[in-house]
């Protein structure tokens, strides 16, 4: 009758894991997006590459369906599903590849990354989710290291434009408002359906609203050269079917504004990918705002420290009057459970 203990802490133990590999691979998946849009981009127009990305994804995402058996979502997932689909999965991609032609990748990431700080309010409105003292200094501490990176991209950059567009530093920040927006919507749906159907559905409305683009992408299909075409696939594969999955499995069982934080460790992974397959070799001033916004998701993410116990003395003196006394435990059982790890 003893068999069910072990079995009980294995479960409290497994979900937590696969949340924090969930969370990294999401990361990475999303950073080495960054490396390759570099070379999709230069051979493909924005609204072409990502209506060719999400066809990719959803060619994957309907195969991992078909594996699955998993049908249709819920009828309460649908109002999140394409809410999600339209604004992060469609508007986001097509704002972000546009606006980044017009201003240089180091204002693109600064703008952008406005995006979780947006998220963890609308999420503490909208869900009514917590703002954690942690969560708010940690994020103030990724979004400092996230300027530290975008200006020190800006003041190295070759390209950099001489005057900033106004138009790409509106799409930047539509791309941020749509990021935040999506993932505060595709929240709730998470409730009713599997992350794998919130994914996929949501692709595929994201697929539809990018459709006024077809006649882009196969035109320049015919002329882009391979290397962009395998980098367009790959980034339907890894960081859309594959990545936005791991996501949705991590934020059904996190906080969106602490998922949201997570993502400031992009820019930094983004310096270390560059540096490692472009040469890129990235300046001190680059490399000091990727600790700050490394040191910041730390923060985030980290729990406060329990309570302080009670005093013996106290324990002491309610022994004789039995167990029922220790209700003033729940002080130090405050904090996020478990699965929020």
């Amino acid at each position: 009758m003893t068999t069910r203990t072990p079995l009980t802490s294995r479960s409290a133990v497994t979900p937590g894991l696969l949340t924090v590999g969930a969370v990294c691979f999401t990361v990475f998946a999303w950073a080495s997006a960054f490396v390759s849009i570099r070379s999709a981009g230069a051979a493909y127009s924005p609204g072409a590459l990502a209506l060719g990305r999400l066809l990719a994804a959803s060619v994957v995402l309907g195969v991992l369906m078909l594996i699955r058996r998993e049908g249709l979502p819920p009828r309460g997932a649908w109002r999140g599903i394409v809410v999600s689909g339209a604004v992060w999965f469609g508007g986001y991609m097509v704002a972000l590849n546009w606006g980044e032609r017009l201003v240089d990748a180091g204002t693109a990431a600064l703008l952008v990354n406005v995006g979780p700080i947006l998220m963890a309010l609308l999420a503490a409105r909208l869900l009514g989710e917590a703002l954690p003292p942690r969560l708010v200094a940690g994020m103030a501490v990724s979004f400092a290291g996230a300027v530290v990176v975008g200006l020190s991209m800006s003041a190295g950059s070759s390209d950099a434009k001489e005057s900033t567009s106004l138009l790409g530093v509106v799409l930047c920040l539509l791309a941020a408002v749509a990021y935040a927006t999506g993932v505060v919507a595709q929240k709730p749906a998470l409730s009713y359906g599997s992350p794998l159907q919130v994914t996929m559905f949501s692709c595929l409305i994201g697929t539809a609203v990018c459709l006024p683009f077809a006649g882009q992408l196969a035109g320049e299909v015919s002329r882009a050269p391979m290397s962009a075409t395998l980098n367009m696939i790959y980034l339907g594969v890894v960081p859309t079917a594959l990545a936005f999955t791991t996501w949705t499995y991590a934020l059904a069982r996190t906080p969106a504004g602490k998922m949201g934080a997570t993502t400031y460790a992009v820019p930094a992974i983004v310096v270390l990918l560059s540096w490692l397959f472009l040469d890129e070799v990235p300046g001190w001033l680059t490399l000091l705002g990727g600790v700050l916004c490394l040191a910041g998701v730390a923060v985030s993410r980290s729990r406060a420290r329990a309570a302080a116990a009670p005093v013996p003395s106290v324990a002491v003196e309610d022994a004789g009057e039995g167990e029922g006394e220790g209700k003033s435990e729940p002080e130090g059982e405050t904090e996020t459970p478990a699965h929020t790890a």
